[in-house]
C-alpha cells in the first residue's frame, strides 16, 4: 500500500508538473505561477519612466543622476503618435543597456473600435481582428529585433482605454489581444499588455476570471493620482499576473530635470520583464536585476508623493523637483518629448 501511494503521489507531481509546461506553451496567464525568469526573460524592479519620443543619448547620460533605470521606448505600430524616432537604433539599445538602463519596448498597433481617445481613432481594428492581431504580432517582433532586442524580451502592446461595456467592441478587442500575444510568443518574446486599470486591464482580468487562454503575459497598468504599487491594483487579483509581470504607471505627463536635461514622462513603478539586449558590459548584470540593484540609488532621493496622491509607504517614488544629494541645477538642455499615453 505505502508503494501504491509513492507511485501515485509521483503521477500527480508528474500530472501537475506537465500541466504548468503546457500552461507556458499555451500562454495561459501567471497566477501563482513560476517567475517569468525561469523561462529566459530578464525581469526588472525599481523605477521607470516612458516618453513619447526617444531621449538622445546625452539626455540619457544626463539622466544617470536620476532614480529611474528602466526607461519604455516606443519601437512601432500603426497607432504610434510619435512616429519619427530619430535616437532609436540599434546602437542607442546596446549603449543605453551597456549604462545599466533596462528598455521596455511598446508597442501602439490597431485600437479597439470604441477607444475613448479621438487621438486613436483612426487607427481602429478592422476586418478579421485575429488576422490582424497576429499580423502586427510579427511586425511587433520584427520591430523588437531590428534595434538588437533578443528572443525572451517582453514587447508590451499599448491599447489606450475603450468602453469595455460595449459588447461586441470588447469581443473584437479580446481577439486581437490574444492573436498578437500568441504571435509574439509563438516567436520566442513574452507578450505584455498596457491600457487603463478601469478599461483594458479590468478586462484582462475578466476573461483571465472566465477562464480565456491565450492572454499576455504581462500587465502595465495606468492609474494616476495613487501611491505606485504593483500590488494593490484593484482591477487585478491578488495572485493574477504574479509574481514579476506587472507594471504600475502612476503619474503622467510631468516634466523633470536631471543633469540639466528636462524631459516629459510618465511615471512607472517597474517589476516585470524587460528588453534582453547583447552587451558584453552589462550581460552579467541582467540575468537578475531586482529592487536590490536600486534600492541604494532611491535611498538618495528626498521620498516624496506621486503626482495628486498620497506617498508610499513602502518605496520612495520619484516626485516633481526632487534631485539626489549633490545634483545641480545645470542651464536646461531641453529633450521634451510628448508625454504617453499619447504614444
Amino acid at each position: 500500500m505505502e508503494r501504491r501511494t509513492k507511485i501515485i503521489r509521483y503521477v500527480v507531481a508528474l500530472a501537475v508538473a506537465l500541466a504548468s509546461l503546457l500552461g507556458t506553451w499555451l500562454g495561459v496567464p501567471a497566477a501563482a505561477k513560476d517567475e517569468p525568469r525561469a523561462a529566459g526573460p530578464q525581469v526588472f524592479t525599481g523605477w521607470g519612466f516612458d516618453t513619447c519620443v526617444t531621449p538622445s543619448l546625452s539626455s540619457m547620460k544626463a539622466w544617470d543622476s536620476s532614480p529611474y533605470r528602466a526607461v519604455g521606448v516606443y519601437v512601432g505600430g500603426r497607432g504610434r503618435a510619435c512616429k519619427e524616432q530619430p535616437d532609436l537604433t540599434p546602437e542607442w539599445v546596446r549603449t543605453v543597456t551597456a549604462s545599466d538602463w533596462k528598455v521596455l519596448p511598446i508597442y501602439v498597433g490597431s485600437q479597439a473600435p470604441c477607444v475613448h481617445g479621438e487621438h486613436k481613432k483612426h487607427v481602429p481594428i478592422t476586418g478579421d481582428p485575429e488576422a490582424a492581431g497576429s499580423d502586427e504580432g510579427t511586425d511587433a517582433v520584427s520591430s523588437a529585433a531590428a534595434l538588437g532586442m533578443k528572443k525572451n524580451s517582453a514587447i508590451y502592446l499599448d491599447m489606450e482605454a475603450y468602453d469595455v461595456a460595449d459588447g461586441a467592441c470588447a469581443d473584437t478587442t479580446l481577439t486581437f489581444v490574444r492573436a498578437w500575444s500568441d504571435e509574439v510568443r509563438r516567436q520566442g518574446y513574452l507578450p505584455g499588455f498596457y491600457s487603463s486599470a478601469d478599461s483594458g486591464i479590468r478586462h484582462m482580468e475578466s476573461a483571465r476570471l472566465s477562464g480565456v487562454k491565450g492572454l499576455p503575459d504581462v500587465m502595465w497598468f495606468a492609474r494616476w493620482k495613487v501611491a505606485p504599487s504593483v500590488d494593490d491594483e484593484p482591477s487585478l487579483g491578488s495572485t493574477a499576473w504574479q509574481p514579476h509581470r506587472r507594471i504600475h504607471q502612476y503619474a503622467g505627463n510631468v516634466t523633470e530635470e536631471y543633469g540639466g536635461v528636462e524631459i516629459t514622462i510618465d511615471r512607472n513603478m517597474v517589476d516585470a520583464p524587460v528588453a534582453v539586449v547583447d552587451s558584453s558590459d552589462s550581460a552579467d548584470r541582467n540575468a537578475v536585476v531586482d529592487s536590490d540593484t536600486s534600492a541604494d540609488r532611491n535611498a538618495v532621493f528626498d521620498p516624496g508623493a506621486p503626482a495628486g496622491g498620497s506617498q508610499s509607504t513602502e518605496r520612495s517614488a520619484p516626485a516633481d523637483g526632487k534631485k539626489p544629494a549633490g545634483a545641480t541645477s545645470a542651464p536646461r538642455n531641453a529633450a521634451t518629448g510628448a508625454g504617453a499615453p499619447v504614444g
